[in-house]
């Protein structure tokens, strides 16, 4: 593989250069090829055949164990500790993998789970014989590359399978057309169990970059944040728009506190023209790129650089156009192409479109299929396109949404409202600000209990929701009704719901 070609030329060539930099841990590229040939003689001493979990959250050794299980293969699954174990279970299920990694430096408790569970540390004491690894044995093609999990509308997590060749398309993307080759350094926001991290990490590792990253304890405390970032020298910036927005909450988030600061990439949500205007006047000399796509099509397929002009002439920005050897289509409900300037469906072809969901074989067929030999993918968004060729979004057209670079299934959600305890039925609203979901509210008709407030039986429906989602999944705010409007067909109203608890 290309891409992992030319990070083995980099580690030998340049061994001393840092790949990674945390507030605890800095890994060089010579460590990190030597132990990712560790992982990898580890693995194929076991000869698995599924796909390798991998557990922690920003850890150095994740990056070498992600590149060790290529080597041996094996594609990964990158599994965040903030997961929760019920969904972190159904993950292994849907997987079948045999085997998981810890990377972290915490214990994890799965019981009642075939699956092995080691450390870096034991990977490195067994010292195995063989290596170097012989790149024959290296993933290649279309084979697996990352499978990474979203949210599904039946209460179970999908896993999205990226191919070696999905991954090498975005990658050449990144590194032609925009300006972040030469050694530069990344910030990386993103956990690794979200696919927007994929856009720092490969193009910072093929590129011979540096990878700087923040972790989830850092953006909880500001402050932690903001001394991070004064050290940091990031060059690149990769984040959602909700956490740049944050960023610039606090007056000393400038040009003085990142002077090497020369990019700023967005995906993964709207990008309001407010954020873009903030940033030019804080970094005048950087440069402002809006990105989209979908988990199915590796992480990105369009971009456009927010220029002046951009902002002068558009109250809402455009998503861009895709990139070189990828085509989009707008299409109506019967997949008939629309005219300029008319909403539809956005189906993306091209060689970075996954392959489909892992062991789904009929929700694969019903997102994915072949077109003019190449693989294409219903994405359930609405977008137009202008005079000038610029796709513009325009939100969902089911129930998926994006929260704070979150994608979820509003169905996923109140499917495990419905199975809390204190819960007899609930519609899940998001809460819009300026054309951007702001929060998710919980209309709830509650069943029977001993609570004397509102806010003890809001808590206790939050913990119960806690052990079997992620916390970015559940909604901010709850409002409690006797009854919730329903459509003539016995479904729950969502216009009328929204409509109700919006006023």
């Amino acid at each position: 593989m290309k891409m992992l070609n030319a990070i083995k030329d980099f580690s030998h060539i340049h061994p001393d250069t840092l790949a990674y930099i945390s507030p605890t841990e800095e890994m060089t590229y010579g460590e990190l090829w030597r132990q990712s040939e560790q992982v990898a003689a580890f693995l194929l001493k076991q000869n698995m055949e599924k796909p390798v979990l991998v557990y922690g959250h920003m850890n150095a050794s994740m990056i070498s164990s992600f590149l060790g299980c290529i080597k041996a293969g094996l594609p990964y699954i990158p599994v965040d500790t903030s997961i929760p174990t019920d969904r972190v279970l159904k993950i292994i299920a849907s997987s079948q993998a045999e085997m998981m990694i810890n990377a972290s430096n915490q214990e994890l408790m799965l019981d009642n789970v075939a699956v092995s569970m080691v450390t870096i540390d034991k990977i490195q004491a067994e010292q195995i014989l063989g290596i170097p690894i012989d790149p024959s044995n290296w993933v290649f093609g279309e084979e697996n590359f990352y499978i990474i999990y979203t949210s599904g509308s039946t209460g179970n997590p999908k896993g999205v399978q990226i191919s070696a060749n999905n991954l090498q398309s975005f990658v050449d993307w990144m590194i032609a057309d925009f300006p972040i080759a030469g050694g530069l350094r990344f910030l990386n926001q993103a956990p690794y169990s979200f696919d927007l991290s994929v856009m720092d990490l490969y193009p910072a590792l093929a590129s011979g970059g540096t990878i700087f990253s923040i972790t989830k304890e850092m953006i909880a405390r500001p402050k932690l944040l903001f001394e991070a970032l004064a050290i940091s020298k990031s060059q690149v910036w990769t984040s959602t728009p909700s956490f740049v927005q944050m960023c610039l909450m606090d007056p000393s988030f400038t040009e003085e506190l990142l002077p090497e600061l020369s990019v700023f990439l967005f995906c993964g949500e709207i990008l309001p023209v407010e954020i873009c205007r903030q940033l030019r006047d804080r970094f005048p000399k950087a440069r402002i790129f809006n990105t989209y796509g979908p988990t199915e099509a590796t992480v990105a397929v369009t971009s456009v650089e927010v220029t002046a002009e951009i902002l002068e002439t558009h109250q809402n920005l455009p998503i861009g156009k895709p990139k070189g050897d990828t085509r989009i289509f707008i299409v109506d409900e019967y997949g008939v192409a629309v005219r300029p300037a008319e909403k539809g469906e956005m189906i993306i072809v091209g060689p970075s479109v996954s392959k489909g969901y892992l062991g789904q074989q009929e929700l694969t067929e019903k997102s994915f299929f072949q077109y003019e030999g190449e693989q294409a993918y219903r994405t359930g968004d609405a977008a137009y396109v202008d005079q000038d060729g610029l796709i513009f979004y325009k939100g969902r057209m089911d129930f998926q949404i994006k929260l704070h670079g979150y994608r979820m299934e509003l169905e996923e959600i109140e499917y495990h409202m419905a199975n809390c305890k204190f819960v007899k039925s609930a519609a899940v609203i998001p809460i819009y600000q300026q054309d951007k979901i702001d929060y998710l509210l919980a209309a709830i008709i509650p069943e029977t209990h001993n609570f004397e407030k509102e806010y003890q039986l809001t808590t206790a429906i939050k913990k119960e929701l806690s052990e079997v989602m992620p916390a970015y999944m559940i909604p901010r705010k709850f409002s409690y009704y006797q009854e919730l409007p329903l459509t003539p067909n016995g479904k729950m109203d969502r216009k009328k719901c929204k409509e109700m608890v919006v006023q």
